[in-house]
């Protein structure tokens, strides 16, 4: 079990380190809907992190069971192969960053943030967590290390990993809301200073945190041969 958190603890961190649901949970709890919007951005990206580690973990259950000392080819290759998107994603972060003093680029959907309810704002936190390529990736190298047959969790201990690891994934989310529905009046400031330099750099964090990560899949990947 324990070995199995310690692997699965770099993949929560990356989505937890992902700049742009930290951005968009910035911008709602700066907009005039602060409170619903951000509660329910909240509630659907822990929703969409459950959702998609659970559906991998029950997949990676399915796979062929092996002697625990014998090598998993198909566990490692999958991997190996979540692994290289990962590089190729860090790849295009790194080539797209906005250099000599250009405006970085974000998406167009933040700018009907202002404008949005509890119920956008939840189905909107589900797609970044649940579908978001990047995130979703991660989600699926998570899953495969917890159902995974060379591990053997119960059902039980499963569901805790499971738990741990959206904890740690939703933390950079929950921290910002909960402060602001604790001390509203005194996070305004500090959030507007973090929303600015996440925006600056957003690419530059997301290519290093894939790239690390994206070496350490395909290490474990390796490693299960």
């Amino acid at each position: 079990m324990n070995d199995v958190i310690g692997e699965i603890l770099p993949l929560a961190l990356g989505i937890a380190i992902s700049p742009i649901p930290v951005i968009a949970a910035i911008l709602m709890l700066l907009s005039p809907q602060a409170k619903g919007t951000s509660v329910g951005f909240l509630v659907g990206w822990v929703v969409g992190i459950v959702a998609a580690v659970t559906v991998f973990t029950l997949l990676a259950s399915v796979l062929p069971e092996q002697d625990a000392d014998a090598s998993n080819p198909t566990a490692g290759w999958i991997k190996i192969g979540l692994g290289a998107l990962l590089l190729l994603m860090a790849v295009k972060q790194w080539r797209g960053r906005p250099t000599g003093g250009v405006e970085p680029a974000l998406p167009t959907w933040m700018k009907a943030i202002d404008t949005m309810t509890a119920v956008k704002g939840a189905g909107l936190g589900f797609l970044l967590s649940a579908v978001n390529p990047k995130n979703l990736i991660m989600a699926a190298g998570a899953g495969v290390i917890i159902g995974g047959a060379d591990v053997n969790l119960e059902p039980g201990e499963q569901a805790l990993a499971v738990g741990i690891f959206t904890v740690i994934a939703a933390a950079s989310v929950a921290v910002p809301v909960i402060a602001y529905l604790l001390a509203s009046n005194k996070m305004a400031g500090p959030l507007e200073s973090m929303h600015q330099w996440l925006v600056k750099e957003n690419a530059v964090v997301m290519a290093v945190l894939l790239l690390v990560i994206g070496v350490a899949m395909i290490g474990k990947g390796i490693g299960s041969f």
